[in-house]
Formats: structure tokens, sequence, C-alpha cells
């Protein structure tokens, strides 16, 4: 899953405090064997999903939650991960996307405008996007954390797919054309 020399870009963003937690998940996947289950997640899974990726992409996710009284929308996960060969060989927060051109992470909204800009920028400074996931922090909660009947592993990305169709969720990029019922 992770390539042997695994690079973090940003490791000092403020966005790095939530995506911490899904590497060490991701590092203890790998260490454990295809039995074990982690929310209705398999390392199987995960590495038949990374395989079948173009040879060098990139894949996203943005989260966005509503914040205080004013109801203002605030990215709480925004990550790249660089895939080469299957495997996944970085990963940055949007703090690391500068371009001069995309707005700092505080202002990035949730809507087209911007996951096209920031898809555009990850195009050129990382990899073509094969997938980039933008949603609502409940939504991303409950794809992330569901699981089977007694912790068994579901299919998450037929998951993902009925979220999209349910408008709960936009996915996006380069394989979304070779999976027609997997975007919004």
């Amino acid at each position: 899953m992770l390539a042997e020399e695994f690079v973090v870009v940003d490791g000092a963003s403020p966005l790095w405090a939530t995506a911490r937690p899904l590497l060490d998940v991701a590092l203890q996947l790998e260490q454990q064997d295809d039995s074990h289950v982690w929310h209705g997640w398999t390392k199987r899974q995960i590495v038949a999903f990374l395989q079948r990726l173009p040879t060098h992409c990139s894949l996203l996710v943005g989260v966005w939650q509503e914040e205080g009284q004013t109801q203002s929308e605030t990215v709480k996960l925004g990550c790249v991960c660089e895939v080469k060969n299957g495997e996944v060989c970085s990963l940055r927060t949007f703090a690391a996307l500068d371009d001069g051109t995309l707005p700092p992470v505080e202002q990035l909204e949730p809507g087209y405008q911007h996951a096209l800009a920031i898809m555009r920028v990850v195009r050129g400074q990382v990899a073509p996007v094969a997938w980039a996931l933008f949603t609502d922090k409940r939504t991303w909660d409950e794809w992330l954390f569901a699981e089977g009947a007694d912790g068994h592993a579901i299919d998450k990305g037929e998951l993902l797919a009925e979220l999209a169709r349910q408008g709960r969720c936009v996915l996006m990029g380069s394989q979304t054309a070779k999976h027609p019922h997997h975007h919004a």
C-alpha cells in the first residue's frame, strides 16, 4: 500500500492533524494480514483499488464542516496522495498546494469552482487526479467508519457510489469516466 520511500510533504500544516490518523490506520492495515478489518476496510481491498489506478496519479479528498453561528464551512480534511505503480508514495495537505492562484485553505469553499481549481493545481504539482472526493464531515465519517455485520468488510466503493447518487458527495477525476455510476 505504502511505498518504501514514503514522503510526507507538509507535516507542519494544521490540516496534518486530521490526515495523520488516516496514515496511522494505513500503516496498521499494511502490517496486518488480509483477515484484519478496520471499520469495513481490508488491506486486500485497498491494494486492489491502488493497483487498478494509472501508473502515476493522485487521489484527493476534501471534507468541509459547518462552523459556529455563521454556518461558514471550513476544510476539516484536505489531502492529496500521490500514487506510483500501485503504491502511495507521498501525502500532502491542501496547504502545500500553492501556485499563486488557489485561495488559502481557510478560504476554500465546497463547490465546483474550488474543486476544479484544487484538481488543476494537483495535476500540475503532483500528478493527474484519478479520483477526487469532495464531501461534508458527516458523510465522510459515515463512509469511512461504515462496516458490515459483526465488523466485517464491506464494498466501500459501492457505498461511496451510493452516497454520490444521493448527492451527499461529489466524485471527480480521470477514473470516473471508466466507472460512470460512480459520479454525481
